[in-house]
């Protein structure tokens, strides 16, 4: 094994990722499992779930748990994590990668059921999942929580406010974390910005691509965000906690 493979190397790891069976989730969890994790996919849909496990276990020979969970449900958030542990023992890391940014015409179109949606599937789901894990992580004496966030937790724009604010909050729900479940658990922030997964199709794009006002002009394939996680995932980012690390093509 060459120094760059041990760096990032997951052999025997256990990675549960929300959001898991499309867009960047799924994405992450073949690069994890590739580098020699066993995965957890969760989410709602448990048929996505079953097919991304089954294709991740065919291809790369990793075990892969496929789990129906709805993130913004605190009630359901025990059993995922009781699910995990009773079949594989431990969890090394966790990444709270599900989301939603709902359209709506106007601001005061947006209902509180609405409002309150995004925030239990982007905030509290996050928290609830990252303080039942990261509490038996220190326990172990290890892991690491990554939180998936969005570069409109930054710059956002009068479409995404519920969304925007969410991602903020997890944004400093991170560096409260990474002080709670220190210094033997890292908490950091994966802040992605516009990738090509199946939510873009939704995205007004007119004649151009609208990305240029990006340092790389274009937005991201969504195997462009594996880099990143697999740093943060490994020991590669041993001295890394509390941060914000960008995916994002350079916003201005």
């Amino acid at each position: 094994m060459g120094y760059a493979d041990g760096l990032f190397d997951l052999t025997d790891h256990v990675i549960l990722i929300t959001g898991g069976s499309r867009g960047l989730g799924r994405e992450m969890a073949f690069a994890a499992a590739r580098c020699g994790a066993d995965v957890v996919i969760a989410s709602r849909n448990l048929d996505n779930c079953v097919s991304t496990a089954n294709e991740i276990e065919a291809q790369t020979g990793r075990a892969a748990l496929p789990y129906q969970v709805h993130v913004g449900r605190w009630d359901q958030l025990d059993g995922l994590v009781d699910a995990t542990y009773e079949r594989f023992g431990k969890i090394d890391t966790l990444i709270n990668n599900a989301g939603m940014s709902p359209l709506y015409d106007k601001l005061s179109n947006v209902t509180e059921k609405l409002f309150d949606a995004v925030l239990n599937l982007n905030l509290k789901g996050p928290f609830r999942l990252s303080a039942l894990v990261g509490e038996r992580m220190v326990a172990a004496g290890s892991g690491s929580i990554i939180n998936v966030s969005s570069t409109g937790s930054l710059r956002p724009n009068g479409g995404i406010i519920p969304y925007a604010a969410a991602k903020a909050g997890l944004n400093a729900m991170t560096e409260g974390l990474a002080q709670a479940f220190g210094p033997t658990v890292r908490v950091n922030t994966l802040m992605a910005g516009p990738f090509l997964t199946d939510v873009s199709k939704a995205w007004d794009l007119g004649n151009g691509n609208n990305f240029g006002h990006l340092a790389l002009k274009r937005a991201g394939d969504p195997h462009e965000i594996v880099g990143a996680a697999l740093f943060l995932a490994s020991n590669a980012s041993s001295f890394t906690t509390g941060s914000i690390v960008r995916a994002d093509g350079g916003i201005p």
